[in-house]
């Protein structure tokens, strides 16, 4: 497979985000090629506006929030690796990597890992604390003009009494773990990549 982004791509890139990321070498260049489709200004980096003509990002609700989880605090740009790092989040864990080397860092697409990016998606003050402005936000977000203000306060409300267990009206990242421990967020959380 001689293409065009394999070639851009030096074997040690290659290797070095294969090992970090989980994703092989066939998906990497199938990435990479995307990545160049998007990056406009042909500088080796993505912006916000890139992100932004991704049609099902245009029209996921919280679009703007999962584009700025490319992006490091104070950065307008992301090069090939950190794009491939944050997607790495949403790569499905397989059945090989659940015994994985438990000395070695934590999988990106770790359970713990998800579970962090989802908080982080929801605590927009990055104070570590999903507040109850922070989740009606989000739920705005999420619903639009669908529901009330007074009913999504109720469920805001509601949300944070049922997670809130130190009493300090916010949720936790132990707090929001806890209340998803039931839930599948390896797969809610995951896109299939070709291979």
């Amino acid at each position: 497979m001689g293409s065009r982004a394999s070639s851009l791509l030096r074997d040690e890139e290659l290797e070095e985000i294969k090992k970090e990321t989980g994703f092989s070498h066939s998906q990497i260049t199938r990435l990479y090629s995307r990545f160049t489709s998007l990056d406009k200004g042909e500088n080796g980096t993505l912006s916000r506006e890139d992100f932004q003509r991704i049609p099902e990002l245009a029209i996921n609700p919280l679009g703007d929030r999962i584009i700025n989880a490319f992006f490091s605090e104070g950065e307008d740009q992301v090069n090939f690796r950190g794009f491939m790092r944050t997607l790495a989040h949403f790569r499905p864990i397989e059945d090989n990597e659940k015994s994985k080397d438990v000395n070695g860092p934590e999988p990106l697409n770790s359970r713990s890992n998800k579970l962090h990016f989802a908080f982080r998606l929801y605590d927009l003050d990055k104070d570590d604390k999903i507040s109850r402005d922070e989740l009606l936000q989000v739920l705005r977000m999420m619903v639009g003009v669908n529901i009330s203000d007074e009913q999504l306060g109720s469920i805001a409300d509601r949300t944070i009494q049922e997670a809130d267990q130190d009493g300090d009206s916010a949720i936790s990242f132990t707090e929001f773990v806890k209340v998803l421990e039931k839930v599948d967020v390896e797969q809610k959380m995951s896109i299939r990549f070709l291979h």
